[in-house]
């Protein structure tokens, strides 16, 4: 059986330095809450399937963007040092190699690492990348998190959710 990752950018954040510590707009949070809602309706968490861990950088406007979708949930949010802006990808990889396999998991981080991490998994090619707008979320499957080994079955925005 397929296991299940998402992968999402966190909600709009204002501007401010240092980078790590700037937070989600009032519109950010909204996006966010929209989407934790349609994940939570969407798929059903329930008995019988592998629990939904969650994860995110440590930057202050992805633990934000975590803390509104573990709420919702009703999980908790552990942070995952790997996965800020400009980490690189094959680390993650490893990562998901070791802590992914039996578990479907949500990571929310940011640009560009969100769109490259997508696009070697999917198309394997170290040049690929998928835009995400904030708060977006790519929903993917694996038999093995490797390069160019999921399959993209979903791709959700704020704006394009009922």
């Amino acid at each position: 059986m397929a296991e299940k990752l998402w992968i999402m950018r966190h909600g709009e954040a204002g501007p401010g330095r240092p980078d790590p510590e700037r937070q989600l707009t009032p519109h950010g949070a909204q996006e966010v809450a929209r989407m934790a809602t349609w994940l939570y309706v969407s798929e059903r968490f329930t008995t019988g399937r592998p629990p939904l861990r969650l994860a995110a950088s440590p930057y202050h406007r992805a633990r934000q963007t975590a803390s509104i979708m573990a709420e919702r949930l009703g999980i908790e949010v552990e942070t995952l040092p790997l996965i800020t802006p400009d980490a690189p990808i094959e680390p993650i990889i490893d990562w998901l190699q070791t802590h992914a396999m039996g578990a479907a998991w949500l990571l929310v981080s940011h640009m560009p690492l969100v769109g490259e991490l997508t696009g070697r998994l999917v198309e394997g090619d170290i040049r690929a990348r998928h835009g995400f707008p904030t708060a977006a979320i790519a929903c993917l499957e694996a038999d093995v998190w490797a390069a160019g080994c999921a399959r993209l079955t979903g791709f959700h925005t704020p704006a394009s959710i009922p």
